[in-house]
């Protein structure tokens, strides 16, 4: 799966989804620190990314949009470690693809993950 990594995920879990055999870039990697979130999403789009975030306003921007693309996986974590993420990451990668290839925003808490189709 490919991934585009906004600036709240670790450059840890970037080298652990890579280890794993995922294609992953990460904002910073690239000197993109800056991007607006509207060009962030379609950074993600035109290259077939899921977007991994702590940032609420990816699932707001692509409510408002209609799009179905791209699928964006926020983590709302009491603890966000690079750790506990890496682990709910693989859960949630396990579980949901289909609907990460389809269109999705997942939301992923301490409890359980939330899947929305795209559009909304």
């Amino acid at each position: 799966m490919k991934f585009l990594a906004d600036m709240g995920i670790s450059l840890r879990t970037v080298a652990w989804l890579r280890d794993a055999g995922h294609e992953i870039v990460h904002l910073r990697e690239q000197g993109l620190q800056k991007l607006p979130d509207e060009r962030i999403l379609a950074k993600a789009r035109n290259e077939g990314r899921v977007v991994l975030t702590v940032d609420l306003d990816f699932s707001q921007l692509l409510a408002m949009s209609g799009e179905s693309l791209p699928s964006v996986i926020l983590f709302r974590l009491g603890n966000e470690n690079y750790n506990l993420i890496n682990q709910r990451l693989s859960e949630v990668v396990g579980q949901c693809t289909e609907d990460l290839e389809a269109g999705a925003i997942i939301s992923v808490s301490d409890e359980a993950f939330r899947v929305r189709r795209l559009p909304i």
